[in-house]
């Protein structure tokens, strides 16, 4: 198991920008796929992106793709999630979420999570 902490939510304007970080601890970071999901009151929990163990591959849900951007430091066992030009339907819970060898879309795929960060984007 690794242990995730999301860090880096808040409050910000519609076109801002937000920075969120997810450090891991416990295992060998290196061996997790990452994915960043998003739950918005009232509404399932959704895949927003996600990364390969070494950052060569990454995935985006539509919502978001030109606008948000993953990244990992394996040295830092930090996964990173740039979100830019913020929408108020981006407002949601972020989490993170690892797994072990490749990369998912699902939240049935991921068996660590993070206990969430809230993110608000006022209109």
């Amino acid at each position: 198991q690794v242990h995730l902490v999301e860090s880096g939510g808040g409050l910000v304007q519609a076109g801002g920008s937000l920075r969120l970080s997810c450090a891991a601890s416990g295992r060998t970071f290196s061996i997790y796929a990452m994915g960043w999901f998003r739950q918005a009151p009232g509404k399932g929990r959704e895949f927003v992106s996600g990364i390969s163990r070494s950052g060569g591959k990454t995935l985006y849900a539509d919502s978001v793709k030109g606008r948000f951007t993953i990244s990992r430091d394996n040295a830092k066992n930090t996964v990173y999630l740039q979100m830019n030009s913020l929408k108020p339907e981006d407002t949601a819970v972020y989490y993170c979420a690892g797994r072990v060898l490749t990369v998912g879309v699902t939240t049935d795929e991921y068996d660590n999570w993070g206990q969430g960060t809230q993110v608000t984007v006022s209109s």
